[in-house]
């Protein structure tokens, strides 16, 4: 099978706040619209999307109509001191202060209006213990 798309799909119970968030705070733009469901496209990269869907939609099989839980979200940025800055300036539910971790991160982590976690990450070059974990070509992505 060779996957052409992936975009994960947030069933939610606040379809317009949950689709606010992600508009004002992390700069989509809806592809399609409807009372049920939005398509939302990055607007400085096509490639990202993210969708989200009314939990009771007839589309989803029964025994799973229910609001999204345990799920996270991960978004690499370019700057995730300044994204941290632009989401404390906007009061956002912050769960993870900004912190480096030594797998290889620097990141913060926010929920969106559904409970969504979304995790905002600058890869940072890993630990020597965490170094030894990773592919050569990914150590190699990460520590430049």
């Amino acid at each position: 099978m060779k996957l052409t798309s992936y975009y994960p799909v947030i069933c939610t119970d606040k379809l317009a706040e949950t689709r606010a968030f992600y508009e004002t705070h992390f700069d989509f733009a809806p592809a399609f619209e409807s009372d049920w469901y939005v398509h939302l496209t990055s607007r400085s990269d096509s490639r990202v999307n993210l969708a989200i869907l009314d939990h009771t939609h007839e589309t989803i099989p029964e025994g799973f109509r229910k609001p999204a839980q345990g799920f996270l979200i991960n978004f690499e940025v370019e700057d995730v001191d300044a994204a941290y800055a632009q989401v404390q300036a906007a009061g956002l539910n912050i769960r993870l202060t900004l912190r480096d971790e030594a797998f290889g991160q620097r990141h913060f982590i926010v929920a969106d209006p559904s409970g969504v976690l979304v995790d905002v990450i600058k890869p940072i070059p890993p630990s020597a213990e965490f170094a030894a974990q990773y592919s050569a070509e990914a150590l190699e992505q990460v520590s430049k």
